[in-house]
């Protein structure tokens, strides 16, 4: 893959990078209506894939959190066209990587020596690139290191660039401007803590403590003597990707194992710690030559207080969402349903949220649950299509915890389909004790 030499740090230089896209998008759409002239049957899948390419150029061209949004709306299947999902999909494995001497500059600016005056061995060639930075193999004393380096600029441009993405996603989500905005800040605060590298590396070492007890999940080991706020070192983990695990073809069981540990990872952090690894993309984790599933990132963070916990998974795994008086109350709690609404308001959202929480429910109300079948995907997709074309559903609705839960739930779920898996889903059951 062709190396990057440089990235646009400075807000006009970064602006200047929107602005083009910007031309290069009237420009297609300019193409796509002469030729409909001619053929007025012309889809828009040409045109979505022509934007899609020169979005995703600009955007792993910026890095940082403009493709970070990218990388998130890629695994929301519901919201976005196929050409965008599958160009998108890209920033969960590869982005464009740096140049060697744009490293080494970035290193020496950081950390105040180049990657040779601290390591036996560093490869200037990265073996991941993504959103926030790359990761470079290092050894030292014997021991095989993952260096992950950031990208220049990335944390101080966070504001800026989801300023200028905003347009882009304004047009692609068919979002409301309040309900946009709850989005934007959202997606702002997990980004500058995800920025942060020191936070990572402390979050990294005290997840993975508490996380140890799970069967076959693994993580690196970390080094704060050799990390900083650009920089984290940790032991380098063996293993592949998910999409290169499932072109091994393995077997039935194995996928099951693998899907297991995730289930656990994921459900025991929501329950038992009331904080979630909030960023379930297949390049975050490794599946091992020992068959365990290697957790590499704890960058994205998302807590749960109480008063999101509690209403919202007591209407998932009890029969609060049997008792119409009760499940209204939760709805109110989580923002769903508004003080202001009319009695119609009040009914419609009660029937169209009851829907979807009894869907997204249906792998904690079992004992197990096969997610080989695409049955439970396509009436997700289907709601989400439903409801995205609803009137009803442009103004903001749900509390803002609503936008990293879900994608961590979801994300779990595809992830799961992808393995073919079928878990037991009994093993991290939410703990209601408290009344809500």
């Amino acid at each position: 893959m062709k190396t990057q030499q440089s990235i646009p740090t400075t807000k006009v230089e970064r602006s200047a990078k929107f602005v083009k896209t910007g031309f290069q998008i009237g420009g297609n759409y300019i193409k796509h209506y002469s030729k409909k002239l001619f053929n007025p049957d012309l889809d828009r899948e040409q045109l979505n894939e022509d934007n899609a390419t020169d979005i995703y150029k600009s955007l792993s061209e910026l890095k940082g959190s403009a493709l970070k949004i990218a990388q998130m709306l890629s695994m929301d299947k519901n919201m976005l066209p196929k050409s965008y999902v599958d160009k998108f999909t890209q920033s969960q494995y590869n982005a464009p990587p740096l140049s060697g001497p744009l490293i080494v500059r970035t290193f020496s600016k950081n950390f105040g020596k180049t990657p040779e005056n601290i390591y036996d061995s560093f490869n200037l060639t990265s073996s991941n690139a993504a959103s926030i930075g790359q990761v470079h193999q290092a050894t030292l004393n014997g021991k095989k290191l993952a260096v992950k380096i950031q990208y220049p600029g990335v944390g101080d441009s966070i504001s800026s660039d989801l300023k200028l993405v905003k347009p882009f996603a304004f047009r692609l989500l068919g979002m409301s401007e309040k309900d946009l905005n709850v989005y934007i800040k959202e997606v702002e605060e997990r980004l500058l803590e995800e920025t942060d590298y020191e936070l990572e590396v402390k979050r990294s070492i005290e997840f993975s403590e508490a996380c140890k007890k799970l069967d076959h999940v693994v993580f690196p080991k970390y080094y704060p003597e050799l990390s900083g706020k650009r920089i984290i070192t940790m032991d380098w983990i063996e293993g592949l990707h998910l999409k290169e695990f499932l072109k091994t073809n393995p077997s039935q069981e194995l996928r099951n194992k693998i899907g297991q540990a995730l289930w656990d990872f994921y459900n025991f952090q929501q329950h038992e710690l009331r904080a979630v690894h909030a960023d379930p993309h297949p390049g975050n984790f490794m599946i091992t030559p020992e068959e365990n599933l290697g957790v590499i990132d704890f960058g994205c963070i998302k807590e749960m207080p109480d008063d999101f916990y509690y209403p919202f998974f007591s209407l998932i795994s009890t029969d609060v969402i049997n008792d119409r008086d009760k499940t209204i109350d939760a709805f109110r709690k989580l923002d769903m349903i508004h003080k202001d609404d009319t009695p119609a308001q009040i009914e419609f959202y009660y029937k169209s949220y009851k829907e979807m929480i009894e869907l997204f429910a249906k792998p904690y109300i079992s004992k197990s649950f096969d997610f080989s079948k695409p049955e439970f995907f396509e009436r997700l997709y289907a709601y989400g299509e439903k409801i995205s074309k609803m009137p009803e559903f442009k103004q903001a609705r749900g509390v803002k915890h609503f936008i990293y839960v879900n994608r961590t739930n979801f994300g779990l779920y595809t992830i799961l389909h992808e393995l073919n898996a079928t878990v037991n889903t009994d093993t991290f059951k939410p703990t209601l004790e408290k009344e809500f």
